[in-house]
């Protein structure tokens, strides 16, 4: 195992596992690369927030860096890392200049959590009361830079399968910038299991989602507005408690007691509360990427209801653990069934332990996935001559970017 390597992230915010399944992305990874031996450094111009992990506790060292200053470029260079993994494209669009110039040797590695082009295009068509079609992508200009990106770095790491295909055989991106990695989880112990709470011990559904995530605020209002009146009226004592960080205050006034429709705001430990449920309600009409509150449902032994959309590249050609629909009253009439039925409940809670056993143990990916990096690093010059596309895009529109990010630290001093 190679113990000299010197990694840095360069993060959109401060990893908040508890608040998003990119934050637990996040956490997963600088865990890994700890685990390797390896020297990680997280460094973001975001502010810190009282959710975020202790990098400090797990061994990676913190530093705050400032967008459109030079300072970075002094920072990296006495860093001097192997590798520069950025957190989202958002962040190679801002640093990736730099790291080129001043660590040109550096593996570049984009996590993309999810397409945002993709994620941003279905909720468009969706707004605009039509079927989301994939000739949407090619005119959404995040597209472009999200794209752009792909192609400047070195290696792209994937969660979802769908969104591999959908960049190879959309946008023609070759396959050996892309590199599927899920979302990494230990299998579920038996003593787990049967630790579970069992069917007639559990109660309510729950929701659970970071409002600031525009998907998750819409499945809210989707549940208030048409779900959760046609689930009630079948079950008239059933609540729905809905979780998540940062509620704004018209998440708030959703609040409805009477109705059985609770606002709870973030959740201390979501284990547990997911423990305690005894369904899983995420009827997401756009977003991307793989949902890591469904994973974690299927952690705590909670069936779920979902779309199409939320389950997208999640089971493969497994069973789902609850239901998948895209149409309302169904979507009511499979909670309902859920809710009530001990069987079905029971084998979609042992659906849900087939599908992280077959798709998302730890395990079964690392060790390809550091080997992968290894060998990457060894071939990067050819591995560049390759991706000319790549080459091009760093040299004229990274250019472009690089003056007008110099042209912005200068009027910033001048003020």
């Amino acid at each position: 195992m190679n113990t000299h390597q010197n990694i840095l992230i360069i993060g959109f915010v401060w990893p908040e596992p508890d608040s998003s399944a990119a934050g637990t992305r996040m956490e997963q990874l600088l865990l890994l690369f700890k685990e390797w031996g390896w020297k990680v450094t997280f460094a973001t111009p975001a502010l810190e927030s009282d959710f975020m992990i202790d990098l400090e506790v797990i061994g990676v060292e913190k530093k705050s860096i400032d967008l459109n200053c030079s300072s970075f470029d002094d920072f990296i260079q006495e860093l001097n890392p192997s590798i520069v993994l950025f957190d989202r494209f958002l962040m190679e669009e801002q640093f990736g200049w730099r790291v080129a110039e001043f660590c040109p040797n550096s593996l570049r590695i984009l996590d993309t959590i999810d397409l945002h082009c993709l994620r941003l295009a279905r909720q468009k068509a969706f707004k605009e009361k039509r079927d989301f079609q994939f000739d949407d992508l090619l005119t959404e200009d995040t597209s472009k830079r999200e794209i752009a990106s792909i192609l400047r770095c070195d290696i792209s790491i994937m969660v979802s399968e769908v969104e591999m295909d959908l960049l190879k055989n959309t946008f023609k991106i070759d396959h050996s910038l892309l590199y599927y990695l899920p979302l990494l989880l230990e299998p579920v112990s038996q003593d787990e299991i049967q630790n579970w709470l069992p069917f007639d011990e559990r109660k309510d559904f729950i929701i659970i989602g970071n409002f600031l995530h525009e998907p998750n605020w819409n499945s809210v209002q989707y549940l208030k507005e048409t779900i959760w009146p046609l689930i009630r009226k079948e079950i008239p004592q059933s609540n729905l408690l809905v979780y998540g960080a940062y509620p704004s205050q018209k998440v708030l006034q959703l609040h409805q007691p009477k109705e059985g429709f609770f606002i709870m705001g973030r959740a201390e430990n979501a284990q547990e509360v997911v423990s305690k449920a005894r369904v899983v309600l995420a009827p997401l009409r756009f977003g991307a990427g793989i949902k890591g509150k469904l994973l974690e449902a299927m952690q705590c032994g909670t069936p779920s209801v979902t779309t199409s959309v939320g389950a997208e590249s999640m089971h493969g050609d497994l069973p789902w653990n609850g239901f998948i629909t895209d149409f309302p009253e169904d979507f009511a009439s499979k909670a309902v069934s859920l809710y009530n039925d001990k069987t079905i409940w029971n084998t979609a809670q042992q659906n849900g332990i087939q599908i992280i056993d077959k798709r998302y143990l730890k395990s079964v990916f690392v060790a390809d996935f550091m080997k992968y990096i290894l060998e990457m690093q060894l071939d990067l010059k050819q591995h560049r001559r390759n991706n000319f596309m790549g080459a091009l895009l760093q040299h004229q529109t990274l250019q472009s970017t690089k003056y007008m990010s110099k042209w912005i630290e200068a009027k910033n001093k001048r003020q």
